[in-house]
């Protein structure tokens, strides 16, 4: 367990997709007794690839993961790694656990159903940075498969240090990747570009609100929530096509509705019915209360982004 880095070198497993571009969170749906949808969850698999997204990532924060239990998680991956068999976005599979043994009992479980790349949120229980470092090398040792290392939602008081990460990506290969959530952001993030190799991919959370920048800098992707997927597709295309201020023009109306969730909380959820993806805007972290005049201001931003959609929207409002 206290191995030093640098101490073992795995050779990293060519992934058969990339790991680039949109890879949204997806959203647990619930039913009205807040038991979870299975059947809208696996219909998300089916929207997101119509949305053209690059990954599909579940379950973490945006999926509420820590109020499902651990039948649900290891059920909802079973399901998801079935339905998006065959489809062209990655499947990003979490197992993060409180501790070693746990995240590595969702590990095992999810190496049997052969996702494209795992993600790990740091464990809560860590007490240094040693055990930070620690268990994502015990991850690294079941798996060559590409691992997320996110930066952000364990313990509190563990700075995870650039030189760390960058040691444990040359000590572990497919452990390269880094969801960047730990401020500064964009310092961190123009630091871990100038690590590559053996850093092999930097994305972004937060909503991809800082994306716009985040390109310029030379990230490699974001892991926004998943109602508006296809508008940061649209964004992600007209950047790498050079058409930059177009980028700009509709990342500009898409912050308009991922800003409105501070005053309106549960604007995704409320996205996610609207475009008929859930039937549902159930959420078990908090309720969801849609007044008539909180509906109104969604719809409305809403409109500014209706001509990126990869198609129209559902006919009515979920109220």
């Amino acid at each position: 367990m206290g191995a030093g880095l640098g101490s073992r070198l795995v050779a990293a497993a060519p992934s058969a997709k990339s790991i680039r571009g949109v890879f949204p969170i997806m959203a647990t749906p619930f039913t009205e007794s807040k038991e979870v949808d299975f059947d809208d969850l696996v219909k998300e698999v089916d929207f997101l690839d119509r949305c053209g997204v690059h990954g599909m990532v579940w379950p973490q924060l945006a999926s509420e993961y820590w109020l499902l239990k651990k039948e649900e998680r290891l059920r909802g991956m079973e399901l998801l790694a079935r339905a998006a068999k065959g489809r062209r976005p990655a499947l990003v599979l979490g197992v993060q656990g409180p501790n070693i043994d746990a995240m590595l009992e969702y590990a095992r479980y999810a190496e049997k159903l052969e996702p494209d790349a795992m993600i790990a949120i740091p464990p809560t229980e860590a007490k240094t940075l040693d055990d930070f470092l620690n268990y994502y090398r015990a991850l690294a040792r079941i798996t060559k498969r590409p691992i997320f290392v996110q930066t952000s939602g364990g313990a509190k008081g563990i700075d995870p240090k650039i030189e760390a990460l960058v040691e444990l990506a040359r000590e572990f290969p497919n452990c390269a990747y880094v969801k960047e959530e730990y401020a500064p952001i964009i310092e961190r993030m123009k630091e871990l570009t100038q690590h590559r190799p053996p850093i092999r991919g930097i994305f972004s959370g937060a909503h991809g609100k800082g994306w716009t920048y985040e390109l310029r800098l030379g990230c490699d992707g974001t892991c926004p929530g998943a109602p508006l997927s296809d508008v940061y597709v649209r964004i992600w295309d007209l950047y790498q096509a050079g058409k930059k201020a177009e980028a700009l023009d509709v990342f500009s109306k898409l912050m308009l509705l991922v800003n409105l969730d501070s005053q309106i909380p549960g604007v995704f959820q409320y996205l996610m019915k609207r475009r008929g993806v859930f039937k549902t805007t159930v959420s078990r972290q908090r309720e969801r209360m849609y007044t008539p005049e909180a509906a109104e201001e969604i719809e409305f931003n809403f409109a500014a982004v209706k001509p990126f959609l990869f198609r129209g929207q559902a006919t009515k409002s979920p109220n």
